[in-house]
């Protein structure tokens, strides 16, 4: 009988490690006053090498889709916290991030990173000239990954957004 309500407290902690927070569908729709456009963005070449320098690997997608709606757009991305894929959406209007969400965590600490006290302080930022946020970005204790996974990502949405912003200007983005 121990053994018995141990595997059923060790199966419950397992499934409550890794939450969904908020679908893509409905962190496209928030994002939008608009329908917005959907779109794919090849991870290849330049990109990929600003993919290695800002989030330090190449980022394992070939392709990445995106939502656009005049200078807006929406970015979906995962990326690793310690151990586990965290679903990061980021909002960008013009240059500067207009919102950042957790769509999932799956890692057992440092959920605290989906939390408008943390996600509020990308508000704003854009990119300064070596690539860091414009905005400083305090930390979580016990999070550090966790945080610099967000960081990351926003940072590199960003850029995609500036590089489709550009190709599009010059009719350049295949879809």
């Amino acid at each position: 009988m121990k053994h018995l309500f141990f595997c059923f407290i060790l199966l419950s902690s397992q499934l409550c490690v890794g939450a969904e927070y908020i679908s893509e569908q409905d962190f496209i729709s928030q994002s939008f006053t608009n329908s917005p456009t959907m779109k794919s963005i090849w991870l290849k070449g330049d990109r990929q090498e600003v993919a290695k320098e800002m989030l330090g690997h190449r980022y394992p997608a070939l392709r990445l889709r995106y939502w656009m709606d005049g200078t807006k757009s929406a970015w979906i991305m995962n990326e690793i916290g310690k151990e586990k894929p965290i679903t990061i959406g980021v909002t960008i209007e013009g240059d500067k991030i207009e919102r950042v969400s957790i769509l999932a965590y799956r890692e057992s600490r440092g959920g605290e990173i989906r939390h408008p006290f943390f996600t509020e302080q990308f508000v704003g930022a854009g990119l300064k000239p070596n690539a860091d946020l414009a905005n400083p970005v305090d930390g979580i204790a016990g999070a550090t990954l966790s945080v610099r996974a967000v960081t990351n990502i926003s940072r590199f949405a960003l850029y995609l957004s500036e590089s489709t912003a550009s190709e599009f200007a010059i009719g350049q983005v295949s879809h």
